[in-house]
């Protein structure tokens, strides 16, 4: 199991935090289960209005997650579904879909919680999903990482304020 080894988040006091899930749309079970862990783990740190955005596919969650950036969310959420098909388009996706969510991150200093499933079958996805009988709650957890790194930032300093 690939979540061994995740650290227990505590985030506290971040219900004033202004989060965004922009979520792609393809494999719809899967989808509907990440944004469920989603909405749920918003819901559990006291985010009870947070701005949900689809868009068509994964490929299509860096552009929006930069604009959602831009326009003062403290963290951003990415959630979507690339599983591996016949041919290179996997890699292709996987890769700019990755770097993209990062350059985002990184660009404007705007967390960015990576919840993209990249498997190699449905059946992983299923299992990552958050959904009644899956082993992991991606969605769950991208928020969680996403809110606790946005709440680490708030208690930087800023010497020029």
């Amino acid at each position: 199991m690939s979540g061994k080894g995740a650290p227990e988040l505590s985030v506290r006091n971040c219900g004033d935090l202004r989060v965004a899930v922009v979520a792609a749309q393809w494999h719809e079970k899967v989808m509907d289960g990440l944004v469920d862990g989603a909405l749920r783990a918003l819901h559990e740190l006291g985010i009870d209005e947070p701005t949900l955005l689809r868009v068509p596919g994964s490929f299509e969650l860096p552009v929006v997650a930069k604009v959602l950036a831009g326009r003062g969310y403290d963290a951003v959420v990415a959630l979507g579904v690339i599983i591996r098909g016949g041919t290179p388009h996997f890699e292709y996706v996987s890769q700019g879909v990755t770097n993209g969510l990062t350059q985002v991150a990184v660009d404007t200093g705007v967390p960015v919680g990576f919840g993209v499933l990249t498997c190699d079958t449905e059946e992983q996805a299923l299992d990552r999903a958050g959904l009644e009988g899956s082993h992991e709650d991606k969605g769950h957890e991208a928020v969680t990482a996403a809110v606790a790194t946005a709440a680490t930032l708030r208690t930087v300093s800023e010497p020029w304020r």
